[in-house]
């Protein structure tokens, strides 16, 4: 083994919003990743549209710098926990970490997720307290939690005894000193290349790889990122692919080879071991096989990815509106797109339901699906989805039914912890710790079924006036908790299709809250909203008023309609039951019965009952 002294490669890893792609623009500037005149957007590693749009990472990147002659590879993660598949891949690609932390809000769940998979692979993490320029930074402080967390997973000495830096992303600087110059990030690059180590690789060895990002371009077709572990790749070189049980899979050339420099990949005609490369031309290599020389026998080892904890089922939108707002609606066009998704996305998987065009996709969490049913959406697809399910498991030794947990982290004023303590109480959730945080402020801490947080987002967010902050991680499996209890009103259906007027609209808002307006079209099953009482209520949304030849007195009364409820895609998918549907559209996003006929609800309805009795 040699060590490639001229190579640096590092990820940067951090909850949620602490700053990560942030810090990366900055460093890609000061390194003179881009030229002067250059117009570069902000958070220039967000390149996909949602990422743009909802400011978080959801695609692991890699882009590189040049410093002092030293090739430093930056791979920008993502930070929330439902992204964890492209964190741990990722981390088998670097030798070394900068856990960013905020100076305000200190570590949470997803810096523990990151920090655990980096302490595990042997890595000594540099430690970044950002954002110390913001009023309420507490750095010191954070700095001692930072120390107590690695102690609390167990980190080595070696690793105990990490360097931390004190920074301000947005502003550019960053220093080893918390009363530093301020002046730049050159003490970080130079931490970076004194205490990374370089990638310790044999050169001399046949060529072998592991792909850990995949990605599709309309002129390349199938790109696959990953380090080179051992050899050298050479343009047009043959090579074969093994699957991690020793079984072959395709044999062809690497068309194209490049590296990555700033924000661009730049063709290659060879790269040595311990360089980060991205290489065309395979059509089945996936995430996580071993590309290597055809003299190579055995696959390289690649990390076990968490399993899925979440089910939905993906149905063709069989509705009346169904065909007409969309350009793919066959229940082949969804399979075949699902099952594109898994080759670049191991932490999903998909399997075909019992239901008739109907496919369980599983995954890390509702963010994670909710996004891919708003990049299929954005395509051209129509669906219509079911509630969210937790996957169980039987515990072998003890025959007992066990089912996901998560470590839930709440930030809330002090007068409403009272409302989310009871609150998570009746969802099962069992309180941990419970300390002040500064400003007034409340830190919980609770262990909860995941399917008790399922639809509990937006009541949470009422219950504490929009000023509440909650995060959770996924803590592991243990044994079921029981019934929980769902939704306690119930819906308000449209009896009738056509459009909702605003005369019944208004005679309706007295029955509940309405999600629709005057002018949406409606169909028979359709929820319109949610009715005040426990019940569901059959209502008509397009009963018009009769008109008579009688001239009225005076003028009608103006008939004022409360804004009606607005809902995102995930919060319908967490709102409804499981009798219920979200239908997704290019759109529109719609919430209906599963049966939209009123004689078949009953009819299904009675059977279930039967069933539980």
């Amino acid at each position: 083994m040699s060590a490639q002294q001229n190579i640096r490669n590092v990820a940067i890893i951090a909850h949620v919003d602490h700053g990560k792609t942030t810090l990366v623009d900055n460093l890609l500037k000061q390194a003179g990743a881009f030229r002067p005149n250059q117009a570069v957007a902000e958070r220039a590693m967000d390149r996909n549209d949602l990422e743009r749009e909802r400011g978080i990472t959801i695609l692991a990147k890699s882009t590189a710098v040049e410093w002092k002659g030293v090739k430093i590879n930056i791979v920008d993660t993502p930070g929330h926990a439902d992204f964890g598949g492209e964190v741990e891949r990722i981390l088998s690609m670097v030798d070394g970490a900068i856990v960013l932390c905020d100076a305000a809000e200190g570590p949470l769940p997803q810096t523990k997720f990151v920090l655990t998979k980096a302490l595990a692979r042997g890595l000594k993490p540099i430690v970044v307290i950002n954002k110390v320029d913001r009023q309420d930074a507490r750095a010191d402080e954070v700095h001692n939690e930072v120390f107590d967390l690695f102690a609390a997973l167990g980190a080595t000495d070696e690793q105990l005894d990490f360097h931390t830096m004190f920074a301000s992303g947005r502003q550019g600087w960053a220093d080893l000193e918390m009363e530093g110059p301020r002046k730049d990030l050159s003490p970080m690059f130079d931490l970076i290349l004194s205490h990374v180590p370089p990638p310790n690789v044999d050169v001399d060895a046949p060529f072998a790889m592991n792909a850990t990002i995949l990605e599709a371009d309309n002129f390349l077709g199938r790109i696959l990122t990953g380090r080179v572990e051992q050899g050298t790749a050479k343009l047009n070189m043959p090579v074969k692919v093994l699957r991690q049980d020793g079984s072959q899979v395709e044999v062809g050339r690497l068309t194209k080879l490049m590296t990555f420099s700033g924000l661009d990949r730049v063709p290659v005609d060879e790269v040595q071991a311990g360089d980060i490369i991205a290489i065309a031309g395979l059509s089945e290599a996936t995430i996580p096989d071993t590309i290597c020389s055809p003299e190579v026998s055995a696959p390289l080892e690649a990390i076990p990815v968490d399993p899925p904890t979440l089910s939905m089922t993906f149905r063709i939108n069989d509705g009346p509106l169904g065909g007409r707002e969309g350009k793919k609606v066959t229940s082949r066009q969804i399979r075949d797109r699902l099952f594109k998704e898994t080759e670049g996305n191991v932490a999903i998987k998909v399997t075909v339901s019992t239901e008739v065009d109907a496919f369980e996709v599983a995954g890390r969490g509702e963010l994670q699906l909710g996004v891919l049913i708003e990049t299929m959406r954005r395509e051209g697809f129509e669906l219509t989805i079911g509630r969210p399910r937790v996957l169980t498991r039987t515990n072998e030794e003890t025959g007992e039914r066990e089912e996901p947990f998560e470590e839930a982290l709440v930030d809330v004023d002090e007068e409403f912890s009272g409302v989310v303590v009871e609150k998570m109480a009746r969802r099962k959730g069992m309180m941990q710790d419970m300390r002040p945080s500064g400003g007034g402020k409340v830190r919980l801490t609770f262990h909860i079924p995941s399917r008790g947080l399922i639809g509990y987002h937006g009541e949470f967010l009422t219950d504490t006036r929009g000023t509440g902050m909650m995060n959770r991680l996924f803590l592991g499996y243990q044994p079921w908790a029981g019934p929980i209890e769902g939704r306690i009103k119930g819906s308000l259906i449209s009896n009738a299709d056509g459009e909702a007027i605003q005369y019944a609209l208004f005679y309706l808002q007295e029955r509940g809250q309405l999600f629709v307006e005057p002018g949406v079209k409606v169909y028979e099953g359709m929820i319109l909203g949610e009715h005040s009482r426990e019940n569901d209520l059959d209502v008509n949304p397009i009963k018009e008023k009769k008109l008579t030849n009688i001239r009225a007195a005076g003028k009608d009364e103006a008939l004022l309609l409360v804004p009606p409820r607005k809902m995102s895609l995930e919060q319908a998918i967490a709102y409804i039951e499981e009798d219920e549907l979200v239908e997704v559209t290019p759109s529109a996003v719609r919430i209906r019965k599963r049966y939209l006929d009123p004689h078949e609800r009953k009819k299904h309805a009675r059977r279930s009952e039967a069933e539980m009795a």
